[in-house]
């Protein structure tokens, strides 16, 4: 649960950092924003859940 928060809180500070920066306009962070929301809808969200925890891991061990 903390590292789902940890890295919400990340995505959505570079999201903010790329809109501020003119590299992203903001229509195109809402479409994926709300393409997230359904992607983790789906069937697919446990293992996108769990790779994002062995990426982790993985930084977390280096």
């Amino acid at each position: 649960m903390a590292l789902s928060i940890s890295a919400a809180a990340l995505l959505g500070i570079i999201v903010v950092a790329l809109v501020k920066g003119g590299y992203v306009r903001v229509g195109s962070a809402l479409a994926c924003t709300l393409f997230g929301f359904t992607l983790a809808a789906t069937g697919l969200a446990p293992t996108i859940n769990s790779g994002l925890a062995s990426l982790a891991g993985l930084i977390s061990s280096l």
